[in-house]
């Protein structure tokens, strides 16, 4: 009797290690071209799993296809399936629910490049196309410098990006100024509406206050709840009247998750770079200390 062949495995290099997917074929196809999923945000962060035809789950039990370990995730949270006409994603019925940029999934739903798949605290980028390779490589590159829940820049990149700016304003002797913003009792969001609403209001915030600052301007998460604006060609009177802006911006902005109103405020703090400051962490400590002077004023405020 012929012995059944094995699935075939893949061996997948991501920065700093090597995952092997079992039951993945090496060149999977869908509708002509492949498609994989990256892991953007959450641990083994670059990981890829490329989709083959059938079924591909996520969940905290080991006897997933892809195994996520945290408490947000049920032991079979969702999901993929692949044939030649498209990608579909499917809740397995998961306490908290999969996500698809921020909506929640009802039913099966079909896959577009680009789509952004939350499971618990991870999140995967949904990527298909003719060159699979380059594709992979421009999203690793991307993970480089934008940070993956929020898609606004990293903190490595706002660090390298505060020094350029400051080094080009002193050639130039051109004014810059920076703005530290911090979500108000944002532990209160967490604890009162969970973590998965919590994450919905830091990309709904990021979002809302791109669609008021300048192309030129950087927007940056320094760390958790707390962003920095980088402001070239502005000084402290500019800096203060963007910031009030933005803080507007915010104050009648509507973030909802899941159909529930989360009321949330911002306080900033703004500070322009003296002409005889060379160090860029003296300026952060500068706008922090404004930042700090606002929240002890009552919150929902500028100070600098």
């Amino acid at each position: 009797m012929a012995k059944k062949p094995e699935k075939p495995s893949e061996t997948t290099t991501v920065p700093g290690r090597e995952i092997t997917v079992p039951g993945v074929s090496l060149s999977p196809r869908t509708g002509g071209q492949a498609a994989c999923l990256v892991l953007i945000y959450g641990d083994e962060l670059g990981k890829r799993v490329s989709l083959a035809k059938g079924a591909l789950t996520i969940g905290r039990s080991s006897k997933n296809d892809v195994q996520l370990d945290a408490d947000s995730v049920s032991r079979v949270h969702c999901e993929i399936r692949t044939s030649d006409e498209a990608v579909t994603l499917v809740d397995r019925g998961s306490t908290n629910g999969t996500y698809v940029n921020d909506k929640l999934a009802q039913g099966e739903l079909v896959l577009c490049d680009g789509d952004q798949i939350k499971v618990g605290g991870a999140i995967f980028k949904f990527l298909t196309g003719g060159n699979m390779e380059a594709h992979y490589h421009e999203e690793i590159y991307r993970l480089m410098t934008v940070d993956g829940l929020t898609q606004v820049y990293n903190k490595r990149y706002f660090l390298e990006a505060l020094d350029r700016e400051m080094s080009r304003t002193r050639r130039h002797k051109r004014p810059l100024s920076l703005a530290i913003l911090d979500l108000d009792h944002f532990k209160q969001v967490n604890d009162s509406f969970g973590h998965l609403a919590g994450d919905a209001v830091l990309r709904q915030f990021c979002a809302a206050l791109k669609a008021v600052i300048r192309r030129e301007d950087l927007l940056a998460r320094h760390g958790g709840e707390e962003f920095g604006l980088i402001l070239p060609e502005i000084d402290i009177a500019g800096a203060r009247i963007m910031a009030e802006k933005l803080r507007a911006t915010i104050a009648r902005t509507t973030f909802e998750f899941e159909e529930t109103k989360i009321p949330v405020t911002a306080s900033i703090g703004v500070a322009e770079r003296p002409e005889e400051l060379l160090d860029p962490l003296e300026l952060i400590k500068e706008a922090d200390e404004r930042l700090y002077d606002a929240k002890h004023a009552g919150r929902n405020c500028v100070k600098g």
